[in-house]
């Protein structure tokens, strides 16, 4: 869990600055986890590390432009953690959490 809030963390401070000012923390943050689950079902789905921001980018997604520069920070993460758990966990709310308590 450090790591994810490490991670988090570099994840808030590599959005642009506009995109971070014009939202609440609590959107920013349901953003991010938006972004954490698209990665989730990218990988449930058997897309390649490499590809999965070439993959999310292309499909409809509800969060701002600016924050698609999460995308490559949070990918290897997800990828990191056991294929077993996909499935089981809900990698946006532990994401969420750990955001909202920055």
């Amino acid at each position: 869990m450090k790591r994810m809030l490490m991670i988090a963390t570099l994840a808030a401070t590599s959005l642009s600055t506009a995109s971070l000012a014009a939202d609440t923390k609590e959107q920013s943050c349901a953003y991010q986890a938006d972004i954490v689950s698209a990665v989730q079902a990218a990988r449930a789905d058997g897309v390649k590390e490499q590809k999965v921001s070439e993959t999310i980018l292309a499909a409809d997604h509800s969060w701002p432009e600016g924050y698609d520069a999460a995308i490559p920070i949070i990918t290897p993460w997800v990828y990191e953690q056991k294929r077993k758990d996909l499935k089981t966990k809900d990698f946006a709310a532990a994401w969420s959490e750990l955001c909202l308590q920055q």
